[in-house]
């Protein structure tokens, strides 16, 4: 049952009760008053029977029974002060309720000689009765009507206090198992806020993965820096040291021809260093990113990979007229071309790789796709590269999407959003 439902069974229950209430005010209304008129008919006949019999009665009994009659609508007496009307009260004159009374009338029965008039402040105070009996009911009802709709409500919103506790638990990074509901749109909140909580569940073990990954790459890096330190470099600095050494002995002893040999093997070491270093610096950041440099950069990472062996075609196109960029963007898209082409070579099996840079009105996109065997069927698992290129894009405001085709390999397209230039007075012109 949903909520909608529930509050219209509800509000039909309490109309049909208000209307049972009513009802039943009315009938017992009806009822008195029946016995009421029945009752002053049977004691005016009887008082007129008994007025009109042979011997007539004393004039004392007549009086008595006449006190103890209660006439409804009339007034009989023996003198016509008595049947003079009575003083209104103060809530028939507020209510208009003022009806001509006409004068006494002389009545002669049997022996006697009455008095009779008009009484109709019985009728008013009997419907005034009614009136005030009435109000009593639907003021009781509207109470009890009121606590009704607040109990209720109560119980019908209770769920939300279950859901605002299950909300704070996944907010403090806790289990937020939640009951089952019975009403169909908080049974919908709650498989909303479970699908929330495998969703952040999902994320946090993603980036817990994608923070082991870093450490290790990190790890990595320093063990292939510390390789290539030691390999390299520690064999062309022993070489250089060890010409210096000889220099150092035999300087007055080597010809000419030898010194510019020793000066030639320093050179080349040197030489070499030095393009171990640019090498160096290049993989760990490409110098000179922008406008002009992010496109030397890319052209010269895909060389680099062209000239190595990976059995893989690589074709690249960028727009000639992309929009300059800062130093963080050319960054961004220079390590998103890079770890794309990476797992590529390492993981698609391709045998061609098209890379395309361009620019569109909401910003600048890098369009990777090859023709290899793409990502496991089983999903497309965020992890590793994709992962890191996911998280990279997040932080420039970007985002990234992965097109999964198989057998027809895998493309991934990433938009990084640029901020639109503010519009001069001669643009509005």
């Amino acid at each position: 049952m949903d909520l909608r439902k529930r509050l219209l069974l509800w509000l039909g229950s309490l109309l049909a009760g208000l209307l049972l209430m009513v009802a039943a005010s009315s009938l017992y209304s009806l009822v008195s008053d029946i016995r009421s008129e029945v009752s002053a008919s049977e004691r005016l006949v009887a008082f007129l029977i008994a007025a009109s019999q042979e011997p007539p009665a004393s004039s004392e009994q007549l009086q008595a029974q006449l006190r103890e009659a209660g006439l409804r609508h009339v007034k009989i007496a023996t003198h016509p002060e008595a049947v003079q009307p009575d003083d209104q009260s103060a809530l028939s004159r507020l209510l208009g309720a003022s009806p001509l009374v006409s004068p006494p009338h002389p009545l002669r029965l049997g022996a006697h000689q009455f008095w009779i008039a008009p009484n109709p402040q019985s009728e008013i105070e009997e419907r005034l009765a009614s009136t005030v009996r009435l109000c009593i009911t639907l003021l009781f009802y509207s109470g009890a009507t009121l606590l009704a709709a607040w109990w209720a409500a109560d119980r019908a919103l209770s769920p939300v206090r279950e859901l605002e506790a299950g909300l704070r638990r996944l907010a403090a990074d806790q289990p937020c198992a939640l009951p089952a509901f019975a009403l169909r749109e908080f049974r919908r909140v709650a498989q909303a806020i479970e699908t929330l909580a495998q969703a952040l569940d999902t994320a946090r073990a993603a980036r817990q993965q994608l923070a082991r990954d870093l450490l290790s790459v990190q790890e990595n890096e320093r063990r292939t820096l510390a390789r290539e330190l030691h390999d390299d470099f520690g064999q062309n600095l022993t070489a250089i040291g060890l010409t210096a050494a000889h220099l150092e002995r035999r300087a007055g002893q080597l010809t000419a021809e030898q010194l510019t040999t020793c000066a030639r093997e320093l050179k080349r070491d040197v030489r070499q260093i030095r393009e171990q270093l640019r090498q160096m610096l290049k993989r760990l950041r490409p110098h000179g990113l922008d406008a002009a440099g992010l496109s030397s950069a890319l052209r010269e990472l895909v060389d680099g990979w062209r000239q190595r062996e990976t059995g893989i075609g690589f074709s690249l196109e960028i727009a000639a007229d992309l929009p300059p960029v800062d130093a963080e963007e050319a960054l961004v898209i220079y390590r998103i071309v890079q770890e794309g082409l990476t797992n590529v070579v390492r993981h698609s099996g391709a045998t061609h790789c098209g890379i395309v840079v361009g620019h569109a009105p909401d910003g600048l996109f890098v369009h990777v796709a090859d023709d290899g065997k793409g990502l496991p069927e089983v999903g497309i698992a965020r992890r590793g590269g994709l992962l890191g290129m996911e998280e990279r894009l997040a932080m420039a405001g970007g985002h990234l999407r992965v097109n999964h085709r198989p057998p027809h390999g895998l493309s991934l397209e990433a938009c990084l959003p640029r901020p639109h230039p503010p519009r001069t007075d001669k643009e509005d012109a």
